[in-house]
């Protein structure tokens, strides 16, 4: 197959041309990883610019997730990038999991804590032989090989952050460990994600910061990751979405609307590409990708 573009992520996100890129998450079983499969198929003719496969709850299912990368770093023109977190994994595990990226020619890994073993809201233990914090997880990479790394951000705050300011100071200390670009958590509102690049501008970092979408396909299941997240479901959205909830078709074409204006308005707010999370399946994703592409926005 041919190589992978030469350009950095942290290239094509400074371009003139906003970027998207997809999310996936490891499929529990071999049913789940061919409608992965297909969906990856579908999206690939859209030429994105990366995709990455994250870890499941509590660091479980990384074996999946490092083949399934792996897999379409190996056999798809799409840049694959590695997941990693530091659930579970003593120091060399970890260690062990950048080896077989770079073995199947991937160059680029997010970096993330990831949320404990118990759920996002528990308190947080390190592996006996592991490390405590993402910005160590970006300095392993960075000295274990050659890879560019990404991280994640948090337009409301990582739930275990003292403030909005504290949590900014925790993002640029990443950046300045080596990582180039970051990824954020879900967010409904325009101004949470202005709020953390203001932030993170003031403190002198330019680090590109990508905002991740997640339209509202299902209420009840998206409610409950922005719960579990430490993100907020907006009155503004709650009043578009509460009316329609024994409608499903209505929530989706109500969730796909919002998602599109939301993403019509961080491009506009000069975000540098969008990043979806696909939840498997690709067809909200092309919507949303097809309008803004129609509108010349992609």
């Amino acid at each position: 197959m041919p190589d992978l573009p030469s350009p950095s992520i942290r290239a094509d996100l400074e371009s003139s041309r906003p970027s998207y890129s997809f999310e996936f998450f490891p499929p529990k079983d071999d049913a789940g990883e061919d409608l992965l499969w297909r969906t990856i198929a579908e999206l690939e003719t859209l030429e994105p610019t990366f995709v990455s496969v994250t870890y499941g709850a509590g660091g479980t299912s990384q074996e999946r997730t490092v083949r399934v990368t792996s897999r379409i770093a190996e056999q798809s023109g799409i840049r694959a990038v590695g997941h990693l977190t530091l659930v579970g994994q003593s120091r060399d595990e970890i260690a062990v999991v950048l080896k077989q990226y770079a073995e199947a020619g991937i160059d680029h890994v997010l970096a993330l804590r990831g949320d404990p073993e118990g759920g996002p809201r528990a308190p947080w233990q390190a592996h006996p032989g592991g490390m405590t914090h993402a910005v160590e997880l970006v300095e392993l990479a960075r000295e274990t090989g050659d890879f560019r790394v990404g991280v994640a951000a948090f337009p409301e705050g990582h739930p275990d952050a003292a403030d909005l300011q504290a949590d900014a100071e925790v993002l640029v200390a990443k950046a300045r460990a080596g990582a180039e670009f970051a990824i954020t958590q879900l967010f409904f509102r325009v101004a949470d994600y202005c709020g953390l690049v203001e932030r993170v501008r003031a403190l002198g970092c330019d680090m590109p910061i990508v905002p991740g979408i997640m339209p509202i396909l299902n209420f009840k299941q998206v409610s409950r990751m922005a719960e579990l997240s430490g993100a907020a479901m907006p009155q503004e959205v709650l009043r578009e979405i509460e009316p329609l909830v024994d409608d499903p078709a209505a929530v989706r074409a109500k969730g796909i609307e919002l998602a599109t204006q939301l993403c019509r308005d961080l491009l506009a707010e000069g975000a540098p590409g969008l990043h979806f999370m696909t939840l498997n399946r690709s067809k909200a994703t092309r919507e949303i990708f097809t309008t803004l592409r129609d509108e010349g926005l992609l």
